[in-house]
């Protein structure tokens, strides 16, 4: 009997074994897969300890939580990151210039460029057609440029003339493309290629992102003084409306009385407009833009007051309106047609304005190079960018980085203290569309 017994013992293992192979192919026969065919045999055995399997397990279980720790922390950093990056504007620029303008130009589209940010470019039907193609060959073949798509270059040239309303219809059409090519912005920029920054723009980035977005920088006033004799009630022709060569405006007769429909404003020609009123100057939902831009069509210098008469005179923006151009400009008392060109000796009093930028320079001058070293950390060289946050590889700056890292350098202190001191004012309404 004992031998009966000790026979069946031993039967016992290969049964169990051939039992486990027999379900191990069945299982897989039906599609369970072995994956989870060596899941469910691991399974049975599990019920027998394994000092190697526990140290295994507990090794695989440590890296699971180290590894969802470490996720979750990526997470948390990318949330923030992009917590801070929806806390930063977007600038729309227009950088003009015309003929002869190229390298100005360039030097400022450099100086004042930023991935985050979107700009347009025009040099205007006066300019030769090789300057313009030489401008558009660097644009496209420039590296940065084409990784971000956010340079355009109007290539189909408007004819601008000085003084006249063809300069306020490149700045619509400039407005259009901006709002067309991207929702993603929050204030418009005009400058020229005279125009060069004293802040980078990290500064200016860091500077508006605690400020209303509807806020129009726009330097205005209704009192005209020897502007209502020599430019509201003159009557003049702008030829770049109806002729290809460009020409200075012509005068007609007889003059005109003021306008009683609504009230005129004048200014500076440089302003930061935000979306909101951008918009409305170029859908005109209640008709006043367009009807002022006729109005327009005849007045002198219209750039310095078309924009200005239209946010003034809409209750909805004239509350927006900060009376200041973010500019530093020098003029002689009472104003001349142009302001003075700036040097060396106005470096002191440009930077201490606390502006962000400032005109007119000559092309390549000595202080455009002391304000490159000691105010942008930019390098003396025309593709050199404005060192920023978002600036990556080497040399720096030829790769985008981080666009949401943003560096402020001293400028930006500058800067705070003029727009805290300006929207504190126009808070008062005291200097605001009077």
């Amino acid at each position: 009997m004992g031998y009966v017994v000790n026979v069946e013992k031993r039967w016992v293992l290969p049964l169990v074994i051939t039992s486990l192979a027999f379900l191990f192919l069945l299982a897989t026969s039906f599609n369970v897969g072995l994956v989870s065919s060596l899941q469910k045999i691991n399974g049975l055995f599990s019920i027998i300890p394994s000092r190697h399997h526990h140290h295994h397990a507990t090794n695989q279980t440590s890296l699971y939580f180290a590894e969802s720790k470490l996720s979750r922390r990526q997470q948390q950093q990318q949330q923030q990151t992009r917590v801070v990056e929806d806390k930063l504007p977007r600038f729309a620029y227009l950088v003009s210039g015309s003929k002869g303008d190229v390298e100005k130009l360039w030097r400022t589209l450099r100086a004042v460029y930023h991935p985050r940010n979107h700009y347009v470019v025009h040099l205007d039907l006066e300019s030769p057609v090789d300057e313009r193609l030489q401008l558009a060959s660097r644009i496209n073949k420039d590296r940065i440029y084409s990784k971000t798509g956010n340079v355009y270059m109007i290539t189909k040239a408007n004819l601008v003339t000085y003084r006249g309303p063809t300069m306020v219809a490149n700045t619509l059409h400039a407005c259009a493309l901006l709002l067309k090519r991207s929702a993603n912005w929050d204030w418009f920029i005009n400058l020229s290629a005279s125009d060069y920054p004293l802040v980078t723009q990290d500064d200016l980035l860091h500077t508006f992102s605690s400020l209303d977005r509807n806020l129009n920088f726009i330097e205005h006033t209704s009192e005209l003084g020897w502007k209502e004799e020599k430019r509201a009630m003159p009557l003049m022709i702008d030829p770049g409306l109806y002729l290809l060569n460009k020409s200075d405006i012509y005068w007609v007769t007889p003059r005109r009385s003021l306008p009683t429909a609504f009230k005129l404003f004048t200014g500076s020609a440089w302003m930061a407009l935000s979306r909101s009123f951008v918009e409305y100057c170029i859908w005109g939902w209640d008709n006043l833009p367009r009807t002022l831009l006729m109005y327009y069509t005849n007045f002198v210098s219209s750039p310095e007051s078309y924009f200005h008469t239209v946010i003034c005179n809409v209750p909805e923006f004239s509350k927006t309106a900060v009376n200041h151009d973010l500019h530093y400009i020098s003029w002689d008392t009472p104003p001349q047609q142009h302001p003075h060109v700036l040097t060396l000796n106005d470096t002191m009093r440009m930077i201490s304005s606390g502006a962000a930028f400032a005109r007119k320079f000559k092309r390549d001058d000595r202080v455009l190079d002391v304000i490159d070293k000691a105010f942008l950390r930019r390098r003396n060289d025309e593709d050199g960018f404005t060192p920023g946050g978002w600036c990556g590889g080497k040399p720096k700056c030829s790769q985008v980085g981080d666009v949401a890292n943003v560096k402020p350098s001293p400028g930006a202190k500058r800067l705070q203290g003029l727009v805290e001191r300006l929207v504190s004012e126009a808070k008062t309404g005291v200097n605001q569309c009077k």
